[in-house]
């Protein structure tokens, strides 16, 4: 059964941002509602989420597709029976098949247990998958949103979240990691919702100033 983030203006999440951060809930109010789907597929979404670094989602999603007909279907067997010559064929980076392959490694040995984390503290999930090469902070919370659903996960190394916060509360440019940090504080204990929106929100904008042009 596929599972999925709902937030709609009469949600919990939605009715606690909007009375802690007025500026924040107008933006709410523009974006409405969203459905968000998470990614069943643990070690899919790690994966994918290794393949995306550093490229465009149009790029991304081209890799993963070459990477997925390659393999003929991405899971740890598949991406350790690969050679490098197949993955690098596929638009790999050298870096990028070597952190696949620790990925990969690290599943099947059991170094890492993707079935467990869904029973550890945000912290200690971070913990676990950044231990694993190419796996940063920002890709393990992308992991604790879109995966796991948790509910108060704030993206702070985030480009897209960074920016959308500097124009909404009047920086030049965009905002740094600490002051995204102080100003959602009050978005406690809904950060993830309050993520989802400032992504949907800088979308908004591009399309708005796309459109007056």
């Amino acid at each position: 059964m596929e599972s999925r983030i709902e937030l709609t203006l009469t949600s919990p999440e939605v009715v606690h941002l909007c009375a802690a951060d007025p500026i924040l809930g107008a933006l709410i109010d523009r974006v409405g509602p969203i459905s968000q789907r998470l990614e069943n597929d643990g070690f899919n979404s790690l994966a994918s989420a290794i393949v995306s670094q550093q490229l465009s989602d149009k790029a991304a999603s081209t890799i993963w597709g070459r990477v997925e007909t390659a393999l003929g279907g991405v899971t740890p067997e598949s991406i350790i029976a690969a050679d490098t010559d197949t993955l690098r064929g596929a638009g790999l980076s050298g870096s990028k098949t070597s952190f696949l392959r620790d990925l990969a490694e690290r599943t099947l040995d059991g170094r890492l247990d993707i079935g467990r984390l869904g029973a550890l503290p945000d912290d200690d999930i971070v913990a676990e998958l950044t231990a694993v090469k190419g796996i940063g902070r920002w890709t393990a919370e992308m992991y604790l949103i879109f995966s796991l659903g948790r509910p108060d996960v704030l993206a702070i190394d985030d480009g897209a979240v960074r920016a959308t916060v500097g124009w909404m509360y009047g920086f030049e440019g965009t905002a740094s990691r600490d002051e995204v940090a102080f100003i959602g504080e009050p978005w406690r204990p809904y950060r993830t919702a309050a993520s989802l929106y400032l992504w949907r929100g800088l979308a908004l904008r591009r399309a708005e100033t796309k459109a007056a042009r």
